[in-house]
């Protein structure tokens, strides 16, 4: 029986030797990176492990940071994880700083959606390219939050664009450890 609501996504990420996803790279973009691993299991679940040479835990759940209307747009472009096609992914761990947090929500949502414009920009990249959020600060982690994404080689270039278009935003000046780890199957 699991101890976490239902409508929630626990998970571990496990780098080391074993996994169906090979790291083909892993760049620290701010801050320390993570120790070399080949390849990358995830496993449902929050799973203690002495596995691997890191392990990432989070939980994805209901949408924290989506309004209404916002969710609507969303969901019917939304794309389901593990699709036969989408054979690349990244996993890119985001830790922000304490500023960030220092902040009342307004003031987090208005530099998130009214200034850095993270969902209404993000929106024409779905539904090439599928992800999933899992937060970990809560959980004791390393990192705040734990994105996933999920695409096809094809839409490879349009993934790149989506994560430059992010990182050249407001929100993103408060990100003080990101590690991005490209995937294939």
């Amino acid at each position: 029986m699991s101890t976490y609501p239902a409508g929630t996504f626990p998970a571990t990420f496990i780098g080391g030797a074993a996994g169906v996803w090979r790291i083909e790279t892993s760049t620290a973009v701010t801050g320390e990176p993570l120790p070399p691993a080949d390849r990358l299991e995830v496993r449902e679940g929050i799973v203690p492990t002495s596995a691997g040479t890191w392990r990432l835990s989070g939980v994805a759940g209901h949408p924290r940071y989506v309004e209404r209307r916002e969710k609507a747009q969303l969901d019917p472009v939304t794309p389901p994880l593990g699709r036969p096609e989408a054979t690349m992914a990244a996993l890119i761990p985001i830790r922000k700083s304490a500023a960030w947090w220092a902040l009342p929500q307004d003031e987090r949502r208005a530099i998130f959606e009214q200034r850095s414009r993270h969902i209404a920009d993000s929106m024409p990249f779905l539904p090439r390219i599928a992800r999933r959020l899992y937060h970990a600060r809560d959980l004791g982690q390393p990192f705040d939050f734990l994105t996933w994404f999920e695409f096809a080689p094809g839409h490879a270039r349009a993934f790149d664009e989506l994560v430059a278009m992010l990182r050249s935003r407001e929100e993103w000046t408060y990100v003080d450890r990101e590690v991005d780890i490209r995937l294939a199957r």
